[in-house]
């Protein structure tokens, strides 16, 4: 959307586009922990008034982007360690749950679809392009959660997802990470539910303690 069609969108457009933009940048890492959000300049940026700016930034803060440090500030948040362990707990629990369930009801549609992410991963990985390694990595975790066939389980996950993909962001060990995909796929394959379950409790366990090293240092990596 250019600065013309935001101008002459319809409010709720406008500030869907604003906030998708913003989020995609902090995730991506062009706005960084501690980094400001000042509505006047990203008025400006968009093309926009200050409201669906103000809107967006405030949907932010609801997802756990962005915090109000004082009435006149608005940072990127900067994660803790509860932070990342508490998302991870989450994610452990329902993808290590969808994962057994997408081995028991996958059909041969989604094996297909998941080898055929599989395949933009590897690409994406010899290539060394971060920001699609991400893109593919996150489509790969969501089609096993359609393939698991519980809209209630993707539904509980939706409100994390921006974050978790923040978090996974960071873990820059690809070529570990496609190998992990690509056992994950091959024990959803099986059909066996326990084989899957298993595989994705090592993938989800291997993602926290690298994305913990990167963050915070050796020293704060989980031992579990």
């Amino acid at each position: 959307m250019s600065p013309t069609t935001a101008k002459t969108g319809s409010l709720g457009t406008v500030r869907e586009h604003v906030l998708a933009t913003l989020r995609e940048d902090i995730i991506a890492g062009r706005l960084g922990p501690g980094d400001r959000l000042v509505e006047r300049e990203l008025a400006e940026r968009f093309g926009v008034s200050r409201v669906p700016v103000r809107e967006a930034i405030r949907a932010l803060v609801a997802e756990g982007f962005v915090l109000f440090e004082s009435a006149r500030r608005t940072v990127v948040r900067r994660l803790a360690p509860d932070d990342v362990r508490e998302l991870f707990e989450l994610r452990e629990a329902l993808e290590v749950y969808a994962a057994g369930l997408a081995a028991s009801r996958a059909t041969r549609g989604d094996l297909k679809e998941l080898r055929e992410l599989l395949g933009e991963a590897t690409a994406a990985t010899e290539a060394g392009d971060a920001e699609t390694i991400t893109d593919v990595n996150t489509r790969f975790h969501d089609r096993i959660l359609a393939t698991a066939g519980n809209t209630l389980l993707v539904s509980v996950m939706e409100p994390v997802d921006g974050r978790l993909r923040w978090l996974t962001r960071r873990n820059t060990k690809w070529s570990e990470l496609l190998t992990e995909h690509r056992e994950l796929y091959e024990a959803i394959a099986s059909g066996d539910p326990e084989r899957a379950r298993a595989h994705a409790l090592a993938h989800v366990r291997a993602t926290h303690r690298s994305t913990v090293r990167h963050l915070f240092g050796e020293d704060a990596v989980p031992q579990s």
